[in-house]
Order: C-alpha cells, then sequence, then structure tokens
C-alpha cells in the first residue's frame, strides 16, 4: 500500500514541479530532503498502515496525534520556537478532543500492545519526520523539497514491489482506488500545500493544526459513508476544532 502510494504520487508532484521548475536540492539541503522523505513518506506510512491492522481508526490517530505536541517540543527547545501560551493550551484542549473521538468512535480504544508501540512509533517517524523537513525548507524550495522527498520514499519502499506484484491483481478496484486516491489527494495535493504552510510557519503552530484531521475524518464520514459520531465523538470533535483554533491566536 506504502508503495503503491507513493508510486501514484510522485507522477502528480512532477506535473506540479513542472510549473514552477525548482532548483534541484544540493548537499546538505538534499542529504535533509532525502531524510525527511525516508522518515515521513516511507517509514512513517509503512508503520501506519502496520499499526491500523492491529487498531481500530480512532486508536491510531489518537496515537499517531502524540507527533504535534511532540513536534512543539523540540521546536520550542531546538528551533527557538518557545512556547507561547496559545500553542501549549490549543495543543491540550485539541488533544483532548482527539482522545474523545477515539473513545467515541468505537465506545472504547482497542488495547493491543503490538499496535499500540507501532503507532507511537509512527508518532516518533511523523515528528522526526516533520522537525528534518522545516530545516530542509529553510534553504530548499517546498515543491522541490515535496517531490524530491516523495522520490526519496519511494526508493525506500521498493523492496516491497515483489509483494505488491503479487496483491496488485488480487486486490479489489475499491481498494486499488483508495489506494491512487491516497496517493493522488493525501500524499501529492496534501504534502505540496503542507511543505508551503511549513514554510511560512513555526513547526509547533503548524503540526497542532493537524489535530483536527480527526474531527474532519468523523464529520467526512458522517455525510459520506452514513457513519453517524456518537456524542463522545462530536464532543471530541469540537474540542479538536476549538484547541486548534486557540493554538493559533497570537499570545
Amino acid at each position: 500500500l506504502a508503495l503503491i502510494r507513493l508510486a501514484s504520487a510522485l507522477p502528480v508532484l512532477l506535473v506540479i514541479a513542472a510549473i514552477p521548475r525548482p532548483a534541484m536540492p544540493r548537499g546538505r539541503g538534499l542529504a535533509l530532503v532525502v531524510a525527511y522523505g525516508v522518515f515521513w513518506f516511507a517509514a512513517y506510512t509503512v508503520v501506519l498502515n502496520w499499526a491500523e491492522h492491529h487498531l481500530d481508526a480512532g486508536t491510531a490517530a489518537m496515537l499517531v496525534n502524540v507527533a504535534p505536541l511532540l513536534v512543539a517540543v523540540v521546536a520550542g527547545l531546538l528551533f527557538g520556537e518557545g512556547f507561547p501560551r496559545p500553542l501549549v493550551v490549543g495543543l491540550i484542549v485539541a488533544f483532548a478532543g482527539v482522545v474523545l473521538i477515539a473513545f467515541g468512535s468505537r465506545g472504547a480504544p482497542t488495547i493491543d500492545g503490538i499496535g499500540i508501540v507501532l503507532g507511537l512509533l509512527a508518532a516518533v517517524l511523523y515528528a522526526a519526520g516533520v522537525l528534518t523537513q522545516k530545516v530542509a525548507l529553510r534553504s530548499v524550495e517546498p515543491v522541490a523539497a515535496t517531490w524530491v522527498g516523495c522520490a526519496a520514499g519511494l526508493v525506500a519502499t521498493l523492496p516491497f514491489a515483489p509483494q505488491a506484484m503479487v496483491e496488485v491483481p488480487a486486490a479489489s478496484t475499491g481498494a486499488l482506488v483508495a489506494a491512487l486516491a491516497l496517493g493522488v489527494g493525501s500524499t501529492a495535493i496534501a504534502f505540496s500545500t503542507w511543505a508551503y504552510v511549513l514554510q511560512h510557519s513555526g513547526a509547533g503552530p503548524a503540526a497542532a493544526t493537524t489535530l483536527v484531521v480527526p474531527a474532519l475524518a468523523t464529520g467526512i464520514a458522517w455525510l459520506v459513508l452514513g457513519e453517524v459520531p456518537t456524542v463522545l465523538a462530536l464532543v471530541g470533535g469540537a474540542l479538536a476544532l476549538g484547541g486548534v483554533t486557540i493554538s493559533r491566536l497570537r499570545p
């Protein structure tokens, strides 16, 4: 799945890059972009996919969203971003909302030791990718950083190619369409806009905005899939939205 996702995203990213034609990263910038691509595009995606074999979606989202907290702490200590009160309060409120969404998604989060370890590892890889990318974007254009990072991630997932060649012909049409949608929408388009935001914002505040994802997913599932959220999930979604809003306020 990770290989198919990146393989479908890279051509779209190359088309996007053909418009501004950014300079190819070199030297230290290239090394940072490759590192972020391996951390985030490859390792994070594979580990998250693995975790979701052991966890329900709500629990996986709760564990992965530890990442914005890690990003805010490291960026505050090492990048000089500090710990503005709105950011700290907003992170706490939004993460509390994510926890409520997880509890409300299926009554209670799935408790699976391997899944929890993998979910937390995915969060660490997510945070490492964001922080490495933030440093890379000081000298590399966002479009170039995104397509080169995706290419690095694709190369890192090539060992899964033999397995993919066996599984793709046997997969359902719906599964293949979903994988392609992950590549075009959630990877090519989303990571391109994310890189622009990260270059023009602190790593902590940018990462805090991603805490709104579980709330959006709950709303979309309600509208598109007919999955009516519980009251707990609705309260959690409101907290997540409110927390992200607070995090973006000026001190």
